[in-house]
């Protein structure tokens, strides 16, 4: 038999076991409640749901891949780089290439199923609209900013501080006898004139040649000189105290250092393209719409579909940062409701 000592010593190991069993069962306990808590377990759902979420947006966009095809206006040129720029920082497979061979030349090979989308500083032609249907090629157009056609000069010219349209016209029209700015306007120097202008298949030509011209054509002399390349038009102009040219507005902003920009009074007094004067219209006869028209056979093509949409869902705020004048947020609303 076991003497008081060694009974005293079993009933306290006893004790101490007994103690450190209810400690243990009361830990379980709070570890129980604590994973239990509902505000943890919506944390925990709404996590693996955004995890989940992310994992099918990567997926989608590693999966998109394919070539978009674009050419046309010169004009609209920088916006359509800028969303195809932006648009591939977030899909890399897809090859979007922006050609820039005017919306005269843009819509010869949209027309003829060469280019999925086409850039326009004007609207499509009857003609063009007909080659379009022989080819079985149905499209959808989309406004996606507006412009103000810049007349410009050099930065040396010291005399012009604005142009009407009549002695526009007088200048750049075909049959013209004006040989010298003194021809134009009486005090002005007798130097001859140096004319930079797009070519006939820029949609700017037909724009100026329509609302300046009435029609009638843009000389073709020794005076003048034609590029589909506006950069092509601000290095002729730049260079020459005695030049001047025409191109849409952000050109004229990526090169404002370079160039004078010429008022132009229509009959209400002279007025500059500004953001503000082409939005509201009052930059006229030479504020515009821009767009792109696209196949809608090539709409089918997830690539090709996914870039509309992101073009005509962030070309407003592009717009401004490339020099051009948004849509109010509506009309891009209405433009997007056309590819449903």
């Amino acid at each position: 038999m076991l003497k008081g000592k060694g009974r005293k010593g079993i009933v306290l190991v006893m004790m101490v076991a007994l103690l450190m069993m209810l400690v243990a069962a009361c830990g379980n306990k709070e570890e129980t409640k604590g994973s239990t808590e509902p505000a943890n377990t919506e944390q925990s759902t709404d996590q693996t749901a955004t995890n989940e979420q992310s994992g099918d947006e990567e997926t989608a966009a590693v999966g998109l891949k394919g070539e978009v095809e674009i050419d046309g206006s010169s004009t609209v040129y920088p916006l359509t780089e800028a969303a195809a720029e932006e648009f591939g920082k977030d899909n890399a497979d897809v090859r979007v290439t922006v050609g820039v061979s005017g919306t005269g030349g843009g819509f010869k090979r949209f027309c003829n199923g060469e280019t999925a989308i086409s850039d326009a500083s004007r609207p499509i032609k009857d003609e063009e609209a007909a080659a379009c249907k022989a080819k079985g090629i149905e499209y959808t157009d989309l406004q996606v900013a507006y412009d103000g056609l810049s007349i410009v000069v050099s930065k040396d010219n010291d005399f012009i501080d604005h142009l009407t349209v009549e002695e526009l016209n007088k200048i750049f029209v075909t049959g013209s006898t004006v040989k010298t700015w003194a021809d134009v306007r009486a005090g002005w120097p007798a130097e001859e004139i140096k004319m930079y202008s797009p070519g006939a298949d820029s949609g700017t030509y037909d724009y100026f040649n329509e609302e300046i011209l009435e029609k009638k054509g843009i000389r073709n002399d020794t005076q003048i000189s034609f590029s589909e390349d506006d950069n092509t038009l601000v290095q002729g102009v730049e260079g020459s105290k005695d030049a001047i040219g025409y191109f849409g507005f952000a050109y004229y902003e990526e090169n404002a250092d370079k160039l004078k920009l010429v008022p132009v009074d229509a009959g209400k007094g002279a007025i500059s393209p500004t953001v503000e004067t082409i939005k509201d219209g009052t930059y006229a006869p030479l504020s515009r719409p821009l767009f792109i028209y696209v196949n809608k056979k090539e709409l089918e093509r997830p690539e090709v579909s996914a870039f509309v949409d992101y073009y005509i869902n962030n070309i407003g705020d592009m717009a401004k940062e490339v020099g051009y004048v948004p849509l109010p947020d509506e009309k891009y609303d209405a433009e997007a409701a056309k590819l449903q």
